[in-house]
């Protein structure tokens, strides 16, 4: 990808090790007791030979679709706006999706920066439920597993401790905004569908195999 200087697989496991150097794609093992994935992207980003990167960028595992034009936004949030951290949101488009606690939701303010981040339905509308037509585009949100870090954000964030709504939504991006830490969303029009359940491991190779399609949630 070409938005990338340096590219390669943060690990927590021999099998992955393994998997790795068997496509010849570079890996770097990680202390599989580490709590989170951005704690696993800064114990490799602060070792010598990438200490030169000032901005550095997380891909999800969970997020095998994701395109290259999702990864340019993360990081020109960063690189060209002077986000902390940079992430990105499409359309949820389903009301399965909006009720689906697996699927992330965000809300953000008019110039990009992130307020919340739940498992819930949000935005609540007062009177009604949103309509499909209504989900289709904002600010009903989800997030893509996708940051971009200006290096000093990334190092404060793994300096928290775990936050009281990070506990309660089991979500670790809420630990940055409650220290506050900005956090740039882009939205973007098109994303296809994370791995979040079992079930969802299942779809996803069908995906990757050509044998179903790959829609939104």
């Amino acid at each position: 990808m070409r938005v990338f200087d340096r590219l390669l697989v943060a690990a927590d496991a021999p099998a992955v090790r393994r998997l790795c150097k068997s496509i010849g794609a570079p890996v770097v093992m990680t202390d599989p007791g580490l709590p989170s994935g951005t704690d696993r992207v800064w114990e490799v980003a602060r070792q010598r030979e990438f200490r030169a990167f000032p901005v550095i960028v997380n891909v999800q595992g969970d997020e095998p679709l994701v395109e290259e034009n999702h990864l340019e936004e993360a990081v020109r949030l960063v690189r060209e706006h002077g986000w902390g951290v940079g992430t990105c949101a499409a359309p949820l488009r389903t009301v399965t999706a909006r009720e689906d606690p697996s699927v992330v939701k965000v809300a953000r303010a008019a110039g990009g920066r992130a307020l919340y981040f739940s498992r819930s339905p949000i935005p609540a509308k007062r009177d009604r439920e949103p309509e499909e037509e209504e989900l289709a585009r904002p600010p009903f949100l989800r997030h893509l597993g996708v940051y971009a870090y200006r290096r000093d954000a990334l190092a404060r964030w793994v300096g928290l401790e775990p936050s009281p709504l990070e506990r309660l939504e089991r979500l670790e991006q809420l630990r940055a905004l409650e220290d506050g830490i900005s956090i740039g969303v882009a939205v973007v029009e098109q994303a296809g569908p994370g791995v979040d359940t079992p079930g969802d491991v299942l779809h996803m190779e069908g995906i990757l195999s050509g044998s179903s399609r790959g829609q939104s949630p």
